[in-house]
């Protein structure tokens, strides 16, 4: 939920105006660089998965290479939604059901705890609905925790109970289990999805995940949410915000101001792509939010109904 906080790799294919498809590379074959260049397999083959939408992989066959230069251009498709620079929202992980009598233009809501319906209610109120999964951890208590193989599962996170880190570079396993979460968030209607614990490299994980490891399962992420419709939003992970930026279409912080880390997000609000931002005390710091275009909120540690706008709504 609320934390400071997954090789086979996957590598976008670009021609010079759009991207082809998705590469599942050996963790020891060439990787992204932190100057977005990569080496890629130049022989391939295609397969699609059919659910409510089409997602297309392709699969390595060669180990033959060659060099190409990856862009941010999937988050621009204009038929994702794309929130405004300024848009107040509303965050509520617990205590449902959802409290729709606060009239903001966002609901970011947990994807396994609310279903079509709920989803519903909130576009009745002219609203977008975000989902909640965690993309670096394995929760034992969500349906589908029998998915996750024990090899993908290392430490305990600290002050969160049932909760482990995840292996991302395993994306050959951890791949299909989060497109199928990002599959049941579009069968319910969500517009938009906020993977959560995508920062595992900076924390005692159990694994030696390194920034490069985290920066292509953040890509595969934010790659995984395009192809099936959903805008996605960068959480947390301040420090590799200036090589995702063009990846995310909005930034979700909780903190920044408590751990002086807000400056890092402003990449976003230069390219006009909002921030959410959370505080958990009432410190007077939302004259300071609003000059730098955020839009901050003060909430509970619980994430239930209770919200202290920095703006009117």
């Amino acid at each position: 939920m609320s934390k400071r906080r997954f090789i086979l790799i996957p590598v976008l294919l670009l021609t010079s105006s759009a991207a082809i498809g998705v590469l599942w590379v050996n963790h020891d074959f060439p990787t992204i660089t932190r100057q977005s260049t990569v080496e890629t397999s130049s022989s391939a083959t295609s397969s699609s998965r059919q659910t409510t939408h089409t997602r297309t992989t392709t699969t390595a066959t060669s180990s033959a290479s060659t060099s190409a230069t990856t862009t941010g251009t999937a988050s621009n498709s204009t038929s994702l939604w794309h929130p405004a620079l300024i848009t107040s929202w509303q965050w509520q992980l617990s205590s449902t059901p959802i409290d729709l009598s606060i009239h903001v233009q966002v609901y970011d809501i947990d994807a396994f705890d609310n279903d079509a319906s709920q989803v519903a209610a909130i576009h009745a109120t002219g609203a977008k609905a975000v989902c909640y999964i965690s993309g670096g951890t394995l929760e034992n208590w969500r349906p589908d925790a029998n998915s996750f193989p024990s090899s993908v599962a290392g430490s305990a996170v600290s002050g969160w109970a049932g909760e482990k880190w995840l292996d991302i570079r395993q994306i050959s396993i951890l791949g299909p289990i989060m497109e199928a979460r990002m599959d049941i968030c579009v069968t319910k209607g969500f517009d938009g999805i906020e993977a959560d614990n995508v920062d595992g490299y900076t924390n005692p994980t159990g694994f030696p995940l390194t920034y490069q490891d985290q920066l292509n399962y953040n890509i595969f992420l934010a790659n995984a949410a395009h192809a099936c419709g959903l805008s996605i939003g960068l959480k947390n992970d301040v420090d590799q915000v200036k090589d995702l930026v063009s990846y995310f279409d909005w930034a979700l912080n909780e903190e920044c101001f408590k751990f002086n880390e807000c400056d890092t997000l402003l990449p976003f609000i230069n390219a006009g792509k909002p921030v959410f931002q959370t505080e958990y005390d009432t410190s007077q710091y939302c004259a300071q939010a609003n000059s730098m275009n955020f839009n901050s909120i003060v909430k509970h540690l619980s994430l239930d109904a209770w919200r202290q706008p920095c703006r009117g709504t």
